[in-house]
């Protein structure tokens, strides 16, 4: 079985978010840790880019548990990333996006391996 269209356009995103620019000394961040520069609207810029991966996966039909666990993730993004100067940090290195694009991957996968009845 192939991979829902969705999860290409999520991966797609989260290495936007997270993976884009590759700094000195080899570190890669994407667009999320520079949102999050901006107080408040970073943020919360950053968690609705973020919530399209979630939206993906509940189009492919990803189980509830799996959704939640990603809606989590994005909650403990913005609280977190909302601390001045520690959030960034957080953001840089979490990688939200990409975890959650991980859950959309695993919990696909695992659909697709279990026996049809």
């Amino acid at each position: 079985m192939s991979d829902p269209p969705g999860l290409r356009r999520a991966r797609t995103l989260a290495y936007l978010l997270d993976d884009a620019v590759r700094l000195p000394g080899g570190m890669r961040v994407g667009l999320d840790p520079l949102l999050s520069v901006l107080p408040v609207a970073g943020d919360l810029a950053g968690a609705v880019l973020s919530m399209y991966v979630v939206v993906e996966a509940w189009r492919a039909g990803v189980p509830r548990r799996v959704l939640a666990r990603m809606l989590l993730n994005i909650a403990l993004d913005v609280t977190f990333g909302s601390v001045p100067v520690f959030g960034t940090v957080v953001d840089a290195v979490v990688r939200t996006n990409s975890r959650n694009v991980a859950l959309f991957e695993e919990a696909v996968s695992s659909r697709a391996s279990r026996p049809r009845p």
